[in-house]
């Protein structure tokens, strides 16, 4: 069966993406080499936070398929590759199922596709990594097929800002392969930005992440020292962004998470020493002074209990939310999971309540989440707000608790005590 759309990798980024596909008309397959993945999805059920089971069914009313099947490549008229791209060994990007994703392509690639790759990855990997690949299949490029870079722009949660009203970046190695993938996005998203090349694409992508990481590591910064200066950052914070023109507001917090922030300007990091054989300074001082962080709320819980002449080793701590973002499940990346291991490796008993997360499974951490949390937080010697779910109700629970850390600012002065 022919498909407009074969969309690559069926999670956070390829999911909605195949969603607004379908919902403008497109034949769409998903494919997923996740087997589990492809059952749930046929059968109607959505493993990601920002589409609905409702979502689902819609999409396969319109006739949506989720395969494990890459003969399905054969007969796309597009094939969109939105696999993961970790950081491996050294901080050195992992493109393993980006290689593996456009070998599959190749096996199948027939004429007139257009490829475009959304993984966030260092400037040059669609001409250096995915060209040689495709044209193994012995196709000509620019002829029989077409090649773009367009980087995901998602923001699990975000209930104003989706796939659709998000201005899109497309680059394509050539002038047609920019225009075949511009006509495509146009189908479903409303504005369609175009770049010189698709290195300026794979560039945009790591500068906007870049500039979220360098800001969140100049508050987080600030955090320890307005701590020991007395002052509340949170209401400088506050006082700055009434400034209507050159501030944008950034808060600090416990760590960062997802899979932008922390990894995504490592990228950019690791091609400016490769290439040019020198160091990205802001980045890699941004990159040591957010991995400070849970150290840092390990070490203030630490010295909360020291006030009220207690030991952190054999103190049970209570974690209030282990997702990296608020109102979510999503917990890659989260620095939940570092903080507990510190608190633990220190002697501490550690408990955790998160409404989105029943089974905490993180690389060092195995816990099921508390049921009675106002009986939890009561008897914690220290309770701690990593995120501030919407369900929450923080300064209430910080009445009933005995010590309470807040690295969200949102709990009133008197109740508890803020990063």
């Amino acid at each position: 069966m022919p498909f407009d759309v074969v969309v690559m990798g069926q999670g956070y980024v390829g999911l909605p993406l195949a969603r607004e596909a379908a919902n403008s008309g497109l034949k769409v397959a998903g494919y997923d080499p996740s087997a589990g993945t492809v059952e749930l999805l046929n059968s109607g059920v959505s493993h990601i936070d920002d589409v609905s089971d409702q979502d689902i069914a819609g999409m396969i009313a319109a006739g949506y398929q989720a395969t494990s099947d890459e003969t399905v490549l054969a007969d796309a008229r597009t094939i969109v590759i939105c696999v993961p791209t970790p950081l491996g060994d050294a901080g050195a990007p992992d493109l393993g199922a980006v290689v593996s994703a456009t070998e599959s392509i190749a096996r199948h690639l027939t004429s007139d596709t257009l490829v475009v790759l959304e993984s966030t990855t260092y400037p040059g990997t669609t001409e250096d990594v995915l060209l040689p690949i495709l044209a193994s299949s012995g196709l000509e490029f620019d002829a029989d097929y077409f090649l773009a870079f367009s980087p995901e722009r998602i923001d699990p949660g975000n209930k104003i800002y989706g796939l659709k009203n998000t201005p899109k970046v497309v680059g394509g190695l050539t002038p047609s392969s920019t225009a075949r993938a511009r006509t495509f996005y146009e189908r479903f998203v409303d504005i369609v930005i175009a770049t010189k090349g698709a290195k300026e694409a794979e560039t945009a992508k790591l500068l906007e992440n870049t500039y979220r990481h360098v800001n969140i590591a100049l508050v987080n910064e600030m955090s320890k020292f307005c701590h020991e200066l007395g002052i509340d950052l949170w209401d400088v914070i506050r006082a700055a962004k009434t400034k209507p023109f050159g501030f944008q507001a950034f808060y600090p917090g416990p760590g960062v998470g997802g899979h932008c922030i922390p990894i995504d300007p490592n990228y950019l990091s690791f091609e400016v020493r490769k290439t040019l054989n020198y160091p990205f300074r802001f980045v890699e001082l941004a990159e040591e002074i957010n991995n400070s962080m849970p150290g840092y709320v390990a070490r203030r819980v630490q010295s909360l209990l020291n006030m009220e002449k207690k030991s952190l080793n054999g103190s049970q701590i209570l974690l209030l939310g282990v997702t990296y973002k608020a109102d979510i499940a999503d917990q890659r990346e989260s620095p939940a999971s570092e903080i507990a291991d510190l608190l633990e490796s220190q002697g501490a008993q550690v408990d955790y309540h998160d409404p989105y997360v029943a089974n905490w499974l993180a690389p060092n951490t195995e816990k099921k989440c508390i049921t009675d949390l106002e009986r939890a937080a009561a008897e914690a010697d220290a309770v701690v707000l990593l995120q501030s779910h919407s369900e929450y109700e923080v300064d209430h629970l910080a009445g009933l608790s005995k010590i309470f850390l807040d690295t969200r600012g949102t709990v009133a002065e008197d109740r508890g005590s803020r990063l």
